[in-house]
Parts: structure tokens; sequence; C-alpha cells
């Protein structure tokens, strides 16, 4: 099988199991929506965003690391796992203990003051579902290094399911039993969003369980060299990731404390608009599973370079098609945002800005595609760099626009800082690691195809999904010669 066959097939697999994981994910959106007050969604979206940022560092960039230093080291291979595993499994402990100890001035700072008790217990659960998902982070990444997609795919797939099943009992069915049932009456709250993240927790503890076998072997044994050499090349990629989230999610951490008014239902109606943009999300996510511990392992390779370029090319392609079929169903997929009928144009009222997320989510999977250069060539620095300079001007625009212009502001923000991160790692990436991508086609695309997926958005079910037709006809006719040469490379 060559490269790029067993990288497509691989990253079909991941792609299929993600996008089938997350769409029980999705489901739960109106279940979510039509259980809480968008005030509450909101509280629930700015929750997660923080998560999402101490994920980052719990990892410290040890996935990344973990497959660079795989093809770096000669013979003892598992001292690899020894250490990157070593280095998680240090920053869990510390991390949950910490944070037990401190969860009132933590809930304090996240509630300013309000419902204390709630935010102290929320604060709780969290940090048992972060410190179990940073020590399942180097479990997964040896199942991806080894080339087994399917079962990594079925652990991530039970993990959903977990969660989604415990969010479907503690909402639904246990408020039939609440009355009869003493063991549930001591402790259960009806109606409470506690409930949500305890289910996420469930899930984080299960599946580390469903990783022991990963696990098994591993040896409390630390090369200083090697630990030294790791740490130097995970910081900067530390550092990106933080900054990456930064772009991400930043937005939905402070809108509540720069619009105190209403803040919470602001950041309810953004979250649930970036629900419908999903899917993209979830393209974009599988490919980085494949595509990373493919980079690696094809780097020796003689066109090397010339792959890479051709995986950007069709990459963009695949993208563009997918935002065009998100905008042209946007008439029914709205129907997935539910709520009370005083709640529901709350929610509804952000969907203008799908198409605008959708971009930036384009934007990004283009980001981690060139971003390749500076791993394959030990320069992590330059992420720390460009990542640096897309959060700062984050920053600087979020809190200069949102307080005028809400999440509008926001998702103009993250372009800004996304098209600043794409210039300059092309610049840097041509400089010193040169990968010929096709500039002026991806850019014909990237116009032709968001300008197609707005007009889509605009226009109804029918003729918009005539134009992903239309879209998907023309890019058929104009590569498919070049598609079939690139696969038998």
């Amino acid at each position: 099988m060559s490269g790029i066959k067993r990288f497509v097939g691989d990253t079909m697999i991941y792609g299929v199991t993600t996008i089938l994981s997350r769409m029980l994910n999705f489901i739960m959106t109106p279940i979510f929506t039509s259980s809480f007050a968008t005030s509450v969604y909101g509280i629930l979206t700015n929750l997660y965003a923080y998560a999402s940022f101490v994920n980052a560092v719990l990892a410290f960039g040890m996935e990344t690391t973990f497959f660079r230093y795989l093809q770096k080291v000669e013979g003892d291979k598992k001292k690899v796992f020894d250490t990157s595993f070593f280095i998680t499994l240090i920053a869990a402990f510390l991390f949950l203990i910490t944070v037990f100890i401190f969860s009132t001035p933590i809930a304090s700072l996240l509630s300013n003051g309000e419902q204390l008790s709630d935010y102290t217990t929320y604060v709780k659960y969290f940090a048992v579902m972060l410190a179990a998902d940073a020590v399942a982070v180097i479990p997964f990444a040896k199942l991806r290094a080894e080339g087994r997609p399917i079962r990594y795919s079925l652990i991530k797939s039970l993990n959903i399911v977990i969660y989604v099943t415990c969010v479907l009992i503690l909402l639904y069915v246990f408020p039939k039993f609440n009355d009869q049932y003493s063991f549930i009456n001591s402790w259960y709250r009806e109606g409470w969003l506690g409930n949500v993240f305890l289910a996420n927790v469930i899930a984080s503890v299960l599946t580390v369980v469903l990783l022991l076998p990963q696990m098994m072997g591993f040896r409390f044994r630390v090369e200083r060299k090697l630990l030294k050499s790791m740490l130097n090349y995970s910081f900067p990629i530390l550092i990106a990731n933080i900054s990456f989230i930064i772009n991400e999610n930043l937005d939905k951490m402070i809108i509540p404390m720069l619009l105190p008014e209403g803040g919470n239902e602001e950041t309810g109606s953004y979250g649930a608009a970036t629900k419908i943009a999903v899917f993209l999300s979830l393209f974009v996510t599988a490919f980085r599973l494949g595509a990373e511990p493919f980079f690696f392992s094809h780097a020796k390779h003689e066109n090397a370079r010339k792959t890479y370029a051709g995986i950007m090319e069709y990459f963009v392609i695949g993208m563009l098609i997918v935002m065009i079929g998100i905008c042209a169903n946007l008439s029914w997929l709205k129907n997935f945002i539910r709520g009370q009928e005083d709640q529901l144009a709350s929610y509804w009222s952000g969907l203008y800005i799908v198409p605008f997320i959708l971009f930036n989510y384009v934007l990004l999977g283009i980001y981690m595609n060139l971003s390749v250069w500076y791993k394959l060539s030990d320069q992590t620095r330059y992420g720390l760099y460009i990542s640096g300079i897309g959060a700062i001007i984050t920053i600087i625009l979020n809190f200069g626009l949102i307080p005028s212009y809400s999440y509008q502001g926001a998702v103009f923000a993250t372009t800004c800082a996304y098209l600043s991160m794409l210039g300059l790692s092309y610049f840097w990436g041509q400089k010193n690691y040169p990968i010929p991508y096709p500039v002026k086609k991806i850019v014909i695309y990237l116009i032709v195809g968001s300008g197609t997926a707005w007009l889509a958005s605009n226009q109804g079910f029918w003729i918009g999904n005539v134009l992903l037709l239309v879209f998907v006809s023309v890019v058929f006719y104009l590569e498919k010669n070049n598609l079939k040469k690139f696969i038998r490379n």
C-alpha cells in the first residue's frame, strides 16, 4: 500500500469515527438548549472554554513530541513512551491536588461570587475530568503511532457513548425515580447543570480504564538527557498550543466579563452557532489525527515535500466542500438548536455568523497543515513565535471589539489572527523548509469556495445544494486526472 493510500485510509477511519462520535455529541445540543436557558448554556460554553485551555497546558505538547522522538531515538524506543507518559502523569497529579486545595478561590473567580457552592463543585468535577484526559494523551498517541486507528477510534467512540448515556440518565431518567429511591434523592439535583459535568467525569475516567492495556509495562524511569531534550522540544509547542486555545476560546471566556449585562446569554447564542460549524471542525480534527504520524514517518521519503504540497491542496478542497455543504443546509441544521419558545429566538440569533466561523476553521486547517515544517525541522520555536503573535492579535482585538460588537467582533478577531499566522508560517516555512505549495491555485479555490458558501447560506435549501453540486462537479472535472496521479505516487 502506498504512503498516500495508507494516510487516506487511516484518516478515513479517524474521520468516520470522529464524525460518528461527535454526531452523538452534536445531538446533545438540542437536549442542552431545551433543558437550559440561554444564560445557563452560556455558563456551560464558558467553562468548557476554560477547560480547553487547561487541557493544552496539561498535555504539555507531549503528543507531537512523542511522535517526533519515536523517529529520532535509536534503539530502545520504549523509553520515549515512558518519559512522555511520566511528564503528563506528574502534571495531571499536581494539577488535581492543586485545584482541590484551591477550589473555592477558583470558583469565586469564575462565578464573580454568584452560585459559589455550585461553581466549587463544577471546579472539582473539571479537575478530575481534565486530569483523566491528560493521563490519556500519550496512550492514545501510542495507539496512533502503532498504526491502530480502529482501537483508537473505538475507545474514542465509547467515550462519547458513555458521556451521552450518562447525560440522558441524569437529565431524563433519574427525575422519574428521584422520589422513589433514597440513594438518588440523597444527592441528585434535577435540572442542575452539574449533571452534564458529572457525566463527562464518568466518561473520562472510564476512558482511562479502557486505555490500561496501553499503559502496561510503563516504568518510572527517566533518562535526564532525553527528558531535557523532549521538554526543550515540547515547550514551544506547549506555548503554541496555549496561544491556539486563546485564538479559539478566549472570546467565550471573556464575553461574560466584557458584557456583564447579558454576557452569559450572548455566550450561549455564540456557543450554539459554533455547534452548527462543528462538522468542519471534525473534518480538520480527523485530518490532524491521520496527518501528524504520517508526516513524521514520511519525512525521509524522496518526494515527501511534494506529497505534503498535494495533501494541502486536496485538504483545502475538502474543507471548502464541507463548508459549502453546511451553509447550504443551515435551514434545517438550525433545528438541532432547540429550546423553550421564548428562548429559541435567542439561540438562533447567532446563526448568521456560521459561514464566518466556518471560514475561520478553514484558515485553521491550512495553518495546521503548514505547521509541519517547523515540527519536521526541529524548529518548534517558530510555532511559539507564530502562535504568540496570533494570540496577541486575538487578545487586542477581542478586548477592543467585543464591548461594541459582541461575538461578531470575536469572530473577526479570530479571522485576523489566523490570517496573520498563515502568512508568517508560510513566509518562514519557505525560508527554512520549503514545500512547493500551489499557492495561486489554493487562493483561487479559497475565494470561489468561500464566496459560494456565503451565497449558499442566504439562498435556502434547494439553491444552496445546487451551488454545492456545481462546486463539487467543477472541482472534480478540474482535478480528476491530477488526483489519480497523486494517489498512485
